[in-house]
Order: C-alpha cells, then structure tokens, then sequence
C-alpha cells in the first residue's frame, strides 16, 4: 500500500521567509526520485531549484508558476511505496481529495518520516538527514463530484488560488468531527484554530469546494466568545477602484526586499555624505599598462577591481568604516574582515553580489571574482550566501550615465562609496588648463560610527589612489 507523503516549502535559509513559484519541473503523476529538483523558485536572494526528499509518484502539486508560497506550505505530495505507481495515475488525474486538501495532526510542520526507506541526501533546513523526522498521518484521497475534478495547472480546482470559484454554499457547522482530509490550505488558518482552540474537522468551510477560509475559524471564535489572535491577514484587502490607467505592482520579491531594507537603512541610519570630483586619467592609464602586460591571452584587469583594491586599503587605513552598529547592545561592531559588495542591475532588480574577503584579493583576483559573480548576477544564479554578508559596498552608478548620487547606505554597513561616470573634462594638471578624464566620488557614511575628519580623510586617501595610483604602493 503507497504511503502519500507532503513536502512543504523549506526554510532557504537566509531568514527568507517565502518565495515565488518560477516553474514546475515534474508534473502531476510523474516519478520522482529521491533529491530531484521538482520546482524552481525565485526568493528574495536568487533562484532556487528545490529537491523532493522522497521518491515516488507526484500526487499533487501546490501553487501555480507566478504564486507565492510561505516556508513551510504544502508543495506537492509524492505516493511513496512498492505498489505507489497504480494509485498515483487515479490520485493524480484530479480527485481533489488528494491534490487540495492536506492531512491535519500534531505537528504538521515537521518533515514526514521516510516510509519506504529512502531518505534524502540534500541537507534542506527542515529536512536533514540526521534526526529520524516525525510520523503525520496519511492522506486519503475522498471522493468528490465529477464537476469538482478539474484541475488547473495540477492544482485541484476550487482549491488553487487561480481556480474558478463555485457558488458558494451556506456555511454551518457540523455537529460531529468530519473523518478524512481537513479542507485547509492556509498555514495562517491552521495556526489561528491551533492558537484560539477550534477544532477544524467541527467546521464545514464556506470556500470553494468546502474549503475552510480565516472567516470560518473568526466566526467559530466569535461563538465560542474567545479573542482571536492578532494574525496578519492570509487574503489581501480589497482596495478601492483603482483610477483610469493605474497600474499595481505587488512589492515582493526582490523588489520588496529592496524597499524592507531601504526603509529600515533610512529609518535607523543617520546617515552622511561627502564627495569630491577627481582626476581618474592616471589610473584608467596605469589599466591599460597592467592588461598590455599581461599579453593578449591574460584576462583583463577591471576598473572595477581596481576601485575595490583602493577600497580595501583605505579601510586597513581607515577601519571605522568597516563595522556595523549593535542596536540593542548599543555597540560599534568593527570587523576585521572586508567583504567587499558592489550593486548590480538585473533584470530582477538591484542586488549586491559579494565578494569575500577583497583584503586578500589582488587587483587581478577581484577582477576575476568581480566578473564571475556579475554573470551569476545577470542569469539569476547567485545563491543565498553569494548575496549576503558585505561590510562595505561600491556602488559604480557611472554606468547609467550619471555623475553624482547620494546613495542609502546597504544596512547594516557603515559606508558606500559611489563613483559617477568618468568623462573628459576641463581641468587643471601641473598649473596648466588640460582636458583629463574626471570623476566624482561620493561617500555615504554612518554618522554613528565615526564623524566627518574620519570619512573626509577616507574619500581623501581613495582620492589620491585614483590621481596617483603610485600612492598605492606605499601600502603594499
């Protein structure tokens, strides 16, 4: 007999909290083995494909491609077992027993335990190999009407977010506990009946199909006269008629992490600028001498990589800014390694690849780096760890064709430096008016971290490096 097990959203680590279905990569009635990659998703950070910890056969699949799920919704459930191959073809051709409604029992966040013996080798957190996982009670598909079959996508109808709605039916409340699968497929639900004691097998939901919904467990509350629980809404709030031409854009994603973090830098940050215009002909010529050297064959030498190794020794100079601020211990952290982030634009949104430990690197090593990490940046493969943990950040907005900029700073660092576009200029050289290619360098730092001789003296040193790249070498 096939055991159906559940495998829910892992936590991607990270602190990510959910994420974006991208594409299935099985679909309904499919064998899969055990560390598969059954879907891709898009988090926050980068795009993930996520491994199935169970062989078997897809039972049913959980969101459509372009929906949100939490860290810890149902994915997809997968019959596990000898005989898993002839139930799974009826399970999967659109009983909505199985592919919309989720077995309820004790601790149903936990992971399922491995049935018929195969076990994943993919550490997922919530998914590891070492503790045996708890036991859940197994779903039983239930009959349902014809008409309900349907599926949208491998998700049941009635059931997915994406599914037409039925008429819905009056709501009432059954007077014994209703055996089988409890229509539920909202984790804020479940967590509100756990929290205010209702019991959801009592209750007859008043969603599509009998889907219970957050308004039949308030409603189940309000009659047993208990306060229910503050807990964010699982449906957005109808908005207003929007205006003629108004368009909508949801802030997830990248894009809503972008707008999190730049509330919370402009929030606590008191946060200052300096900048000054510099002279950039003499390192844009000692570039071109360090690639002629190298020959044809060598890769070439960025001016970004050039840029963060004059970065890294003002910080060895100037080490107050490589830090972070303790709120809660009302402490400056200053950090003894510098992980350089520089801010790329994808077709994803901003986001600031990391490189790790740039002290260390020479110029030709961050350039490597440099290049590896922006590709990955553009196709969308950087991972988690790739997109966190600078101290620092270099933010080249020239190449938008700008000269100056006042940028937030990435929280929770200390400082960024912005460099503008380099272009020929009017200029003074050796007392006699020139044409030199000028810059403008700014930088943002944290006021509570040092005060403006110290971020004057840093932008100062970086200037210098930039007009006399010779200046340089008296650190190395």
């Amino acid at each position: 007999m096939a055991e159906v097990k559940e495998f829910t959203l892992p936590d991607l680590g990270e602190g990510l909290t959910e994420a974006e279905v991208v594409r299935w990569l099985v679909e309904v009635g499919e064998v899969v083995a055990v560390d598969q990659p059954v879907v891709e998703v898009e988090t926050a950070k980068a795009m993930v494909e996520v491994p199935c910890p169970y062989g078997g056969v897809v039972t049913a699949r959980y969101g459509a491609e372009g929906e949100e799920l939490a860290v810890g919704a149902p994915l997809l459930t997968v019959a596990v077992g000898a005989d898993a191959s002839a139930p799974a073809a009826a399970e999967g051709s659109g009983s909505g027993g199985a592919d919309g409604v989720v077995a309820e029992a004790d601790g149903a966040d936990a992971a399922e335990d491995g049935g018929a013996g195969e076990t994943s080798g993919a550490v997922l957190v919530g998914y590891g190999t070492g503790a045996p996982p708890a036991r859940r009670r197994r779903v039983r598909p239930t009959p349902v009407p014809a008409a309900a079959a349907g599926q949208v996508n491998g998700v049941a109808s009635g059931y997915g977010r994406h599914a037409v709605t039925p008429e819905v039916p009056v709501r009432a409340e059954a007077a014994e506990p209703v055996p089988g699968p409890v229509p539920v497929i909202s984790p804020l639900v479940r967590r509100l009946a756990r929290q205010n004691g209702v019991e959801l097998r009592t209750l007859i939901g008043s969603g599509p199909d009998g889907l219970i919904l957050r308004a039949d467990v308030e409603r189940a509350i309000g009659a047993a006269g208990a306060p229910a629980a503050a807990e964010p809404s699982a449906a957005v709030a109808s908005a207003p008629a929007a205006d003629a031409g108004e368009v909508r854009i949801p802030l997830r994603g990248v894009r809503g992490v972008v707008a999190d973090k730049m509330s919370r830098s402009r929030r606590e940050i008191p946060e200052a600028t300096c900048w000054v215009d510099v002279d950039a002909t003499e390192l844009l010529a000692a570039r071109r001498a360090m690639n002629a050297a190298g020959g044809p064959d060598a890769p070439k030498i960025s001016l970004l990589a050039l840029l963060a190794r004059i970065c890294t020794a003002a910080l060895a100079r100037y080490p107050e800014l490589n830090a972070r601020v303790d709120t809660e211990a009302r402490e400056i952290v200053r950090l003894e390694r510098v992980h350089v982030g520089f801010a790329a634009q994808t077709d994803r949104g901003l986001v600031v690849p990391v490189v790790r430990d740039a002290h260390a690197r020479s110029a030709e090593s961050l350039s490597e780096e440099l290049g590896r990490l922006t590709g990955a940046a553009r196709d969308g493969s950087l991972t988690p760890g790739e997109l966190t943990g600078s101290t620092f950040t270099l933010n080249n907005y020239g190449v938008f064709g700008v000269d100056g900029s006042t940028p937030i700073i990435n929280h929770p660092e200390a400082a960024m430096l912005g460099v503008g576009r380099i272009v020929p200029k009017p200029w003074v050289y050796e007392g006699e008016l020139a044409v030199r290619q000028v810059t403008q360098l700014s930088l943002t730092f944290d006021h509570r971290v040092c005060d403006g001789g110290v971020a004057g003296g840093f932008l100062r040193y970086v200037a210098d490096c930039v007009e006399q790249p010779a200046v340089l070498l008296r650190g190395v």
